[in-house]
C-alpha cells in the first residue's frame, strides 16, 4: 500500500509540474531557457570551483577514516555510550575548523556514521561543518551588521548541538547496526604511532583548509595574511601528506584506502551532480534568474511574520551556497527590503542545507532520519529567525 501511495504521489507531482511549467509560445520561454542555462552554468560553476579542491581530498578524507581509524575509537568518542559533553564538543568543533560547505562536508559525515559514530554527534558535525564558518561569521558581522553577525555564531554553535541532540532523542535507540567494509586483518596488522597517524590526516585537513581558504573583506588582518600565502601553506600540506604515504603505508593499505575512496565518491558525486543541476534551473546563481524569479522571493521574505521566516528558511535549504556566497546574497536581499529575522532564518538553514545535499543525507541515513534532519534544521532556524526579529 505504501508503494502504491509513493507511485500516486510522482505521478501526481510530474502531472503538477506539465500542467503549471510556464512555458508558453517561443518568445515567452525565456524563464524555461533560463532554467537550463542555469542548470548548466551552475554544474560548471560548481566542477571549476569545488570538486578538485574541495570534493577530492573530502573524498580521501572520508576514505582514511573508514580505513584507518579503528571503529572502536570512533565509538568511544562520538557513539551512544559516550559522554554528550565530550562527544558534541568534539563534533561541533572539529565542524567548525573545516570551514567547508553544505556538500564538502558529506564524505566526512559519511565517513564518520559508517565507523559507528552515533546519529546525534554525527548530526552536529554535518550540521556545525558549513554553519560554525568562523570566516563566514565573520564576513557577515563586516558587511552584515555585528547584530546579525553575533546573532549567527551564536545560533550556529547552539543549534548544531541542540539538533544532534535531538536526532540523537528520537533516533538513537534505533541506530542501525554498523556497517564495516574494511578488511579486519588489515586493521589488525596496523603499528604506525598515534603520531604518524595525526601527521596523515592532519596534512590532509590542512590541505582543504587551505587551498580553500578566502579572501577577507578586510585590508589587514591575520586571516589575509594567511589567504596570501594559503599555497604555500597547502604545498607544505601536500608534501608531508606525500611523504607520510611513501614512508608509512604498505601496497595494500593503499589499495584500501583508494577502494573506500572510491566507494563514497560513487555514492556521493552522482548525486550531487543531479542535486546542482535541479538547484540551478529553479533557482539559477546569484544574480542570474532561472525559472523561479528572484524578486518573487524578495517579496516573501520582507517583514517578520512567520510565513516570512519559514519561507525564508524553507528557500535557503534548497538553494545551494558555496562558502561565504551567502552572505553577498541576503546583502541583497536585505536592499531589497528582506527583513532581519528572515536573513538570521536563512543564515541558518542554507549554508547548513541544499537540495544536492539533502539527496545525500537521505543515501547515507535513509529516508526518515534525513527528513527529520532537515526538518529541525527549518524549524530551529524559523524559530531563530521569529524571535531575533522581534528583538530587533
Amino acid at each position: 500500500m505504501r508503494g502504491q501511495i509513493a507511485k500516486f504521489i510522482l505521478i501526481l507531482a510530474v502531472f503538477l509540474i506539465a500542467y503549471f511549467i510556464p512555458i508558453g509560445d517561443y518568445p515567452d520561454s525565456s524563464r524555461i531557457i533560463n532554467g537550463l542555462y542555469e542548470s548548466l552554468a551552475m554544474l560548471q560553476e560548481y566542477a571549476r570551483a569545488h570538486v578538485l579542491l574541495c570534493l577530492v581530498p573530502a573524498f580521501f578524507i572520508a576514505g582514511g577514516i573508514s580505513v584507518f581509524i579503528r571503529k572502536e575509537s570512533v565509538i568511544r568518542y562520538f557513539g551512544s555510550s559516550a559522554s554528550n559533553w565530550l562527544s558534541y564538543s568534539v563534533a561541533s568543533i572539529s565542524g567548525s575548523v573545516l570551514a567547508v560547505c553544505s556538500c564538502t562536508v558529506l564524505p566526512l559525515f559519511a565517513g564518520l556514521y559508517s565507523r559507528g559514530a552515533g546519529i546525534g554527534p554525527t548530526t552536529t558535525f554535518l550540521y556545525s561543518g558549513p554553519a560554525i564558518n568562523i570566516m563566514a561569521i565573520i564576513l557577515t558581522a563586516q558587511v552584515l551588521g555585528m547584530e546579525l553577525g553575533i546573532a549567527r555564531a551564536i545560533g550556529a554553535v547552539a543549534f548544531g548541538v541542540i539538533i544532534g541532540l535531538l536526532m540523537s532523542l528520537i533516533f538513537g535507540k534505533s541506530d542501525p547496526e554498523v556497517k564495516d567494509d574494511t578488511d579486519d586483518s588489515l586493521e589488525s596488522s596496523k603499528t604506525r604511532p598515534l603520531w604518524q597517524e595525526l601527521v596523515y590526516f592532519g596534512s590532509m585537513v590542512a590541505f582543504l583548509v587551505f587551498a580553500n581558504w578566502a579572501k577577507p573583506a578586510g585590508d589587514s588582518s591575520v586571516m589575509k595574511i594567511i589567504y596570501e600565502i594559503k599555497w604555500y601553506l597547502a604545498g607544505i600540506s601536500f608534501i608531508l601528506l606525500a611523504l607520510s604515504i611513501i614512508l608509512w603505508f604498505g601496497k595494500d593499505e593503499l589499495r584500501e584506502w583508494f577502494s573506500s575512496t572510491w566507494m563514497y565518491v560513487w555514492m556521493i558525486i552522482p548525486l550531487l551532480f543531479f542535486g546542482v543541476l535541479a538547484a540551478g534551473f529553479l533557482l539559477g546563481r546569484p544574480g542570474f534568474p532561472a525559472l523561479i524569479p528572484t524578486d518573487w522571493i524578495a517579496g516573501l521574505v520582507g517583514g517578520n511574520s512567520i510565513w516570512a521566516n519559514l519561507f525564508a528558511s524553507v528557500a535557503g535549504a534548497f538553494m545551494y551556497f558555496a562558502t561565504l556566497t551567502e552572505v553577498p546574497i541576503l546583502q541583497g536581499l536585505l536592499g531589497a527590503g528582506m527583513g532581519k529575522g528572515p536573513a538570521l532564518a536563512l543564515l541558518l538553514s542554507g549554508p547548513a542545507l541544499s537540495l544536492p545535499n539533502m539527496l545525500v543525507i537521505r543515501q547515507v541515513l535513509g529516508t526518515k532520519r534525513a527528513l527529520t534532519f532537515v526538518f529541525l534544521v527549518i524549524l530551529i532556524s524559523t524559530s531563530a529567525g521569529i524571535i531575533y526579529g522581534n528583538w530587533f
